[in-house]
C-alpha cells in the first residue's frame, strides 16, 4: 500500500468529528469548550448565551465559531449535539428542546432541579433515542473503575458504611445559584450530588431508604419547605445495606481550597478517594486492610472536562440513547429527599 492510499484509507475510517453547539457560556462552559478544542475530537460551531458580551468573548477563542441570537436559532442549525450550561432552572426546557430537534445532549450537573424534571428529560432522551450525559467527572478519575470492580468482586466484603465529604472554601460566582427557584438548592445540589453519584456508581444502584438531613445557612438552621439555599448540610441515608453519611458546604473555613473525600468501610476491607493538599484536581485512591493502606491510583491535573470528552468521543461513533444514564434519576431522588421534596 503506497502512502497516498494509506492516507486516503485513514481519512475514510477516521471517526467524523461531531458538530457541537453550546447553550450557556459561563466559567464552566468556557473551560469545557477549551478542553474540547485541545482534544480535537469535536467541532465547536456555535454558541448561545443571553449575554452577548459573554458569547462574543467565548466565540473569539477559535475562528469559525458563530454566535446564535436565540435558543431557536441554535437548535435550528445542523448540529450533532449541544452542551447545556445554562442556569439549572432552564436545563429541562433546553435539554428537551434539543432532544426534540434530534440533537444529543450533554448537560452540566444537575440535570434538573427535581427528580420529576430529571425523569422528564430522561424520557425525552429515550423517546428520541438520543445520547444524553450529565457532567459527573469524578467517575472518570483514575482508579475509580478499579475500585468499582473490587467492590463488585467482594474484595471488601459487605460495604456497611460510607462517608461522603465535600467542603469548598468558595461559593458559586453566579447570583442565580443562591436562589432556590433558579438553582434548585445549595451546596447539596452543587457539591454533594457529585459524591452521591460517585457512591452509587461504585456500589451499584440499590434501594434508598431512611433519608434524613439538616441544612444551614450562615450558621442558622433552615426548615422545610426550603426557600433559602443552604451553605452547610449533613444527611444520612441507607443505600441498600450501606449506611451513608454526607457532609458538604460552601465557603467553609477549612484551611485549604477544598476537602473532598469518599470512604467505604466493609467487613473485609475499606477504600477511599481523597483530594490531595486541598486540590480540586489532584486525587488519590487507596484500599485498606486493618491499619495497612495501598495506593490504587493518583490523578493529577484538570479533570472537570472528562465526562464531556467521553460524551464527545461516544458521539463520534453513535448518537443513540444509552440506558446507563438512568442512574441520574436515583441521584436526583436522593437529593430531592434531602430537601424534603
Amino acid at each position: 500500500m503506497n502512502t497516498a492510499t494509506a492516507h486516503l484509507l485513514d481519512a475514510f475510517i477516521a471517526p467524523i468529528k461531531p458538530k457541537l453547539g453550546f447553550i450557556g457560556i459561563g466559567h464552566i462552559g468556557t473551560t469545557q469548550m477549551q478542553m474540547l478544542m485541545e482534544e480535537h475530537i469535536a467541532d465547536c460551531c456555535t454558541l448561545y448565551d443571553p449575554s452577548l458580551d459573554a458569547a462574543s468573548m467565548a466565540a473569539a477563542m477559535q475562528s469559525g465559531i458563530t454566535v446564535s441570537n436565540s435558543l431557536a436559532d441554535i437548535l435550528s442549525q445542523d448540529l450533532d449535539g449541544v452542551v447545556v450550561a445554562s442556569p439549572t432552572a432552564m436545563h429541562g426546557d433546553h435539554c428537551i428542546a434539543a432532544l426534540k430537534t434530534s440533537k444529543a445532549v450533554f448537560c452540566q450537573q444537575p440535570l434538573a432541579p427535581t427528580v420529576a424534571e430529571t425523569q422528564q428529560i430522561f424520557e425525552a432522551a429515550r423517546a428520541t433515542n438520543k445520547l444524553l450525559s450529565v457532567d459527573f467527572p469524578y467517575r472518570y478519575l483514575p482508579g475509580v473503575e478499579t475500585l468499582k470492580q473490587k467492590v463488585a468482586m467482594g474484595e471488601f466484603g459487605e460495604i456497611y458504611a460510607a462517608d461522603l465529604v465535600f467542603h469548598s472554601a468558595y461559593g458559586p460566582d453566579k447570583t442565580w445559584n443562591y436562589n432556590v427557584s433558579t438553582s434548585g438548592g445549595g451546596c447539596v445540589m452543587d457539591l454533594g450530588a457529585h459524591l452521591i453519584d460517585l457512591a452509587i456508581f461504585i456500589l451499584g444502584n440499590r434501594d434508598i431508604k431512611q433519608v434524613s438531613s439538616n441544612l444551614m445557612q450562615r450558621g442558622k438552621a433552615l426548615l422545610p419547605p426550603y426557600e433559602a439555599t443552604e451553605d452547610y448540610a449533613t444527611a444520612e441515608f441507607l443505600h441498600g445495606r450501606t449506611r451513608t453519611r454526607l457532609t458538604c458546604s460552601w465557603g467553609m473555613h477549612a484551611g485549604r481550597d477544598a476537602i473532598i473525600e469518599l470512604r467505604f468501610y466493609g467487613t473485609l476491607g475499606g477504600a477511599s478517594i481523597t483530594n490531595v493538599n486541598g486540590s480540586f484536581n489532584d486525587f488519590e485512591v487507596h484500599q485498606f486492610a486493618g491499619n495497612r493502606r495501598e495506593k490504587i491510583a493518583r490523578a493529577t491535573g484538570e479533570h472537570g472536562g472528562r465526562a464531556l470528552i467521553d460524551w464527545a468521543k461516544t458521539l463520534c461513533s453513535t448518537n443513540r440513547f444509552d440506558p446507563d444514564i438512568e442512574q441520574i434519576i436515583q441521584v436526583a431522588d436522593v437529593v430531592d429527599r434531602i430537601y424534603c421534596r
